[in-house]
């Protein structure tokens, strides 16, 4: 019996999208794949024009967004894996952006970053 090994690699993320309950990944291998939206809770209590400015890690392993201090992977995604943040470092942040006096760092005002790269 012969087994072909085939070097794997890491799935990558070149789309990101969020819509109103879903946060969709556009992979480089073609596939699609979406988790609600409430998996993520920063993502979830995010503005549109925080949630619109992302960052992909490295060659698309992940994806970070500045302004929420936010890390997703999509090895993470792909396996159903929901955010580990614990209630009280979730609580601690919302504090922290319910007394910030402006809407975001103002690296998101007026910047736009390239959201996409080729495989």
């Amino acid at each position: 019996m012969t087994t072909s090994m085939q070097a794997t690699r890491a799935p990558a993320a070149k789309k990101v999208e969020i819509t109103g309950h879903l946060l969709v990944l556009e992979l480089c291998d073609g596939r699609t794949v979406s988790v609600p939206l409430d998996w993520y809770p920063r993502l979830a209590d995010a503005s549109p024009e925080e949630r619109a400015y992302w960052e992909l890690i490295g060659p698309g392993i992940g994806i970070h967004w500045p302004a929420l201090d936010e890390d997703i992977s999509v090895e993470g995604v792909l396996q159903g894996r929901r955010s580990g943040e614990s209630a009280e470092s979730l609580n601690r942040w919302r504090a922290a952006r319910s007394r910030r006096t402006h809407p975001g760092p103002r690296s998101i005002r007026g910047k736009q970053r390239a959201r996409q790269t080729e495989p």
